[in-house]
């Protein structure tokens, strides 16, 4: 998975999936984050939902006609527990693993993903247009319930990553917009060397949230 660009709200229907195991430590991040979440009213076309370890159910539900798909789950890159990392999944071609073992209990957005290729062929369903990962560096993945303090640090976090995301928080600069044009005041200079769009808003694809 890539590092993300910027964008927009999305256009059409958008899916948050919270995934992960509640039982195994800061694996539920995704269902927490997801739950708290739900708290907060989002755009119409925004669904929410609690996919937990149903990764089968999961991936036959991105396939219903949604334009964005958001998954939010615990993913180890090495970086320091509780820092947020944004990924774009949206390439079917990108470090998806070729053997995928079909786990019903237990499956990562990697799986959940190489899945819905396999699902899309057989079915005839549409791809989302979009898919993304909100995952968070973990701290302790052994068997237990409840976050880590890192983890639980970086919840609210990624709550409003999600909701700047979609719009939902006008409260909070739009780092997400795409790259905007400006109206050149001299045509003939613009013709001769058109600037480069601004952006709107910068956004960090890691985000530290441990506290100091």
């Amino acid at each position: 998975m890539n590092a993300a660009a910027p964008f927009a709200a999305p256009p059409g229907r958008t899916l948050i999936a919270g995934v992960g195991n509640i039982f195994l430590g800061d694996d539920g991040f995704g269902v927490e984050a997801v739950r708290r979440l739900g708290e907060h009213p989002l755009p119409e076309g925004v669904e929410v939902v609690d996919a937990g370890v149903r990764g089968i159910h999961l991936a036959y539900q991105m396939l219903d006609g949604y334009h964005t798909v958001l998954l939010v789950d615990a993913t180890a890159r090495g970086t320091e527990p509780g820092t947020l990392h944004l990924l774009d999944a949206t390439d079917p071609a990108a470090t998806r693993p070729r053997d995928t073992a079909l786990d019903g209990h237990h499956m990562t957005p990697d799986a959940v993903l190489a899945l819905l290729d396999t699902l899309s062929a057989g079915t005839g369903g549409r791809r989302p247009r979009r898919v993304m990962v909100l995952g968070c560096e973990p701290a302790d993945l052994a068997e237990g319930i409840g976050l880590s303090r890192p983890v639980e640090a970086a919840v609210d976090e990624a709550v409003r990553m999600i909701r700047q995301l979609v719009g939902a928080d006008p409260d909070v600069p739009a780092a997400f917009e795409e790259p905007t044009e400006e109206p050149a005041e001299d045509p003939a200079a613009e013709a001769a060397d058109e600037p480069a769009p601004a952006v709107a808003g910068s956004h960090p694809t890691e985000r530290n949230t441990t506290p100091c």
